[in-house]
């Protein structure tokens, strides 16, 4: 059974939604207008991708599955502060993004290495070692999805599941 029902809704007016549907059926949601519409879905995609393929079980999905609202990954903080996965998660999402900027593979497995430890000084989160193939499979996923997204036509909802 999925811990969470991942809804992203392209909408005709070039926002999208996004809905969270746990497994008791709580839900949270939000919507993301203007170029949060453009910019939220590849990420939240980018954070499906990571966490599904690696395995991460308290990275965003992970806190969304656990109760935890939308609006918690903010300031105030009201469930406390972000936990260490979920920082790495969000660190690996960005160096996954980051290649849609500056080419494909910019983020090798040495890459990883050699700037693990000023994460690490910088956030007590220290960035995994992953292993090429690790790396290719969340590539695959990532791609495989986006795709699927940028065929959800408006009006229309891609559904995707997460399970830890």
């Amino acid at each position: 059974m999925a811990d969470l029902t991942i809804r992203l809704k392209h909408a005709r007016d070039g926002s999208a939604a996004l809905t969270f549907v746990r497994s008791d059926g709580s839900v949270t949601w939000q919507r993301q207008l203007g170029s949060l519409g453009v910019v939220f879905p590849p990420h939240d995609i980018t954070h499906f991708a990571v966490e599904t393929v690696l395995e991460y079980r308290r990275g965003f999905y992970g806190l969304i599955a656990d109760g935890w609202d939308i609006s918690d990954f903010g300031s105030p903080w009201l469930c406390g502060p972000i936990p260490v996965e979920a920082r790495v998660v969000e660190r690996l999402v960005s160096l996954f993004e980051m290649e849609d900027r500056v080419g494909p593979k910019w983020w090798t497995r040495e890459r990883c290495e050699d700037g693990g430890d000023s994460w690490a000084e910088r956030d007590g989160a220290a960035t995994p070692t992953l292993s090429d193939e690790a790396l290719e499979r969340v590539r695959a996923l990532r791609r495989e999805t986006l795709a699927k997204w940028a065929a959800t036509p408006p009006g229309q909802t891609l559904e995707l599941t997460f399970t830890r």
